[in-house]
């Protein structure tokens, strides 16, 4: 289903390389390949080596890349106006509004761009919601958060990270957020008090390995925030819109946040657009001149936007979700003991912990991109696959066998002796 990458074919894979680290910062490492074109759930790189994609732009491709619907919802768009600022009205931003409050049963939406700029916007909002509402003194709001999350790399955000590479070198840091164990209800109840304006968590940690947490933990969080009167603000940026099998992974566990951060998919893959929704007692606190985006709900970001909603609406992809979940659970659980320690997943996305004494996760990622298979390492020998949601079994069992022979070569390496030593 793949062409493999061959050392020599790749000349202009290693001079777009070149090009590119002549004059980017280096606050990436990815790995050799150089995406030209897409379709689908596949890529082409620039050689002409085809890979299937299984990270989706960390969920931002749930819908593929060029989904036609969403291409043609931003074409039509590019030919009218793609940009006023919110010092004027245009007219799909109330559409797409309307239509995505509906999807997730809040009254208000906040749009922005990008996923930070909705954990930014969702704190301020928290912190105005516990002055004006709860009652906090002035400036002694707390947010709490938990370990291993990941909500952006601002430096409000890593201000709350527990990611020393997130934070090292980049202090002081912002005061005002309380950091407990993710999945840890009894720590979490032991903060919570008369100075806390929010809970924010994510339903399932993404960037700490697709961290799934135990039945009752997000029952319990919402408990703990309706009991002491906080706000349990949701980050779906990552597990939002259809990733898990559901439409929002809080879903699953039958709990409704007083707050949804949404992001990434939002955009189709095509414009950066994010956005904070509440009911009218949270974000109709804030009055004009507070916050903004001089491209926050612009035209052609709203027109996608709106097709993307029209897509979940169906069904279909949260179905497609839990098919394709299913699928990679399958296949992942039979290969632990065979070079993975453990599996966790939610829907279309899963964690696989890869045995260190056999390789790093970028090892198995390197590995797997010359066999056509695109994943994305994490925190050592921890690797993420999140499929886009238009892949097919077929494609997904083709990837595993892949994963598969991955690590019985890995096994074969491990299982070879060493030089015998020449000294006593």
């Amino acid at each position: 289903m793949s062409i493999r990458t061959e050392a020599a074919d790749r000349t202009r894979t290693r001079a777009a390389i070149s090009r590119e680290e002549a004059v980017l910062a280096h606050n990436y490492h990815p790995l050799p390949v150089v995406v030209a074109e897409a379709a689908g759930a596949w890529v082409t790189d620039v050689d002409g080596h085809r890979y299937l994609d299984l990270l989706a732009g960390y969920s931002a491709l749930n819908f593929g890349h060029g989904h036609p619907r969403l291409l043609a919802a931003a074409r039509e768009q590019l030919a009218k106006v793609t940009l006023t600022s919110r010092a004027f009205h245009n007219d799909r931003l109330g559409p797409f509004a309307a239509k995505l409050a509906a999807l997730a049963g809040m009254d208000l939406v906040l749009p922005m761009n990008t996923g930070a700029e909705a954990v930014e916007t969702g704190v301020k909002v928290a912190r105005r919601w516990a002055y004006e509402v709860k009652g906090v003194p002035a400036d002694r709001a707390t947010i709490v958060v938990a370990a291993g999350n990941f909500h952006g790399r601002t430096t409000t955000i890593v201000s709350f990270s527990t990611d020393p590479q997130a934070r090292a070198g980049f202090g002081p840091f912002t005061p005002g957020f309380t950091v407990v164990p993710y999945d840890d209800l009894p720590a979490l109840e032991a903060v919570v008090d008369e100075h806390t304006a929010a809970v924010l968590i994510e339903p399932v940690q993404g960037e700490a390995g697709v961290v799934v947490p135990a039945d009752g933990y997000l029952a319990g969080v919402r408990r703990i925030c309706t009991e002491r009167q906080a706000l349990f603000v949701a980050d779906e940026i990552q597990s939002g819109l259809g990733r898990t099998g559901t439409t929002f992974a809080c879903e699953r566990a039958g709990v409704r946040p007083d707050v949804y951060l949404l992001g990434k998919a939002l955009g189709g893959g095509i414009v950066p657009l994010s956005a904070v929704l509440a009911d009218r007692a949270v974000l109709g606190l804030l009055q004009p001149g507070e916050h903004g985006s001089t491209f926050g709900g612009n035209p052609l970001a709203a027109a996608v936007g709106e097709a993307v909603v029209d897509l979940l609406g169906t069904g279909e992809y949260q179905a497609r979700a839990r098919r394709l979940g299913a699928v990679l659970r399958e296949g992942l659980d039979a290969m632990i003991g065979d070079g993975v320690t453990a599996v966790r997943s939610a829907g279309a996305w899963a964690g696989i912990d890869i045995d260190p004494a056999l390789a790093t996760g970028r090892h198995i990622c390197a590995a797997l991109a010359g066999r056509g298979v695109l994943v994305k390492d994490t925190h050592g020998s921890t690797i993420r696959m999140a499929p886009p949601l238009v892949a097919t079994d077929d494609d997904l069992r083709w990837a595993l066998d892949q994963l598969r022979e991955v690590l019985a070569t890995c096994r074969a390496t491990a299982a070879r002796p060493g030089p015998v030593s020449a000294g006593g």
